[in-house]
């Protein structure tokens, strides 16, 4: 299969979303499409972060900086497991949970 792969052929993801990032979304939980490329490649936090910012475009910039890592102020959360590892992979029941943390005083 080809990086064109068709819709039937996708792994859809919830993904929750914090408030400071809803402006992008319009809403507290989306549902994004990441293509599969071939059984033994399962989408990934990366691909998911990246099918996030084609729906909303520049939301991902707001959750990884210009070194491909998350921010420090995010947690990202796998099936209720916190990651920091673009590349852990996303199962297709899973939820993928957006915290930022609030700071200033």
């Amino acid at each position: 299969m080809t990086a064109s792969a068709s819709r039937e052929a996708a792994t859809v993801v919830h993904v929750r979303i914090p408030s400071p990032l809803r402006s992008y979304t319009g809403a507290d939980e989306v549902a994004v499409a990441i293509p599969v490329l071939a059984p033994e490649l399962p989408p990934t936090v990366g691909g998911v972060l990246a099918a996030l910012d084609v729906a909303y475009p520049g939301i991902r910039f707001r959750i990884v900086d210009e070194q491909g890592r998350l921010r420090r102020h995010i947690k990202l959360f796998v099936g209720g497991r916190l990651t920091r590892d673009l590349a852990d992979r996303v199962d297709a029941a899973s939820e993928v949970m957006i915290v930022a943390a609030l700071s200033g005083g």
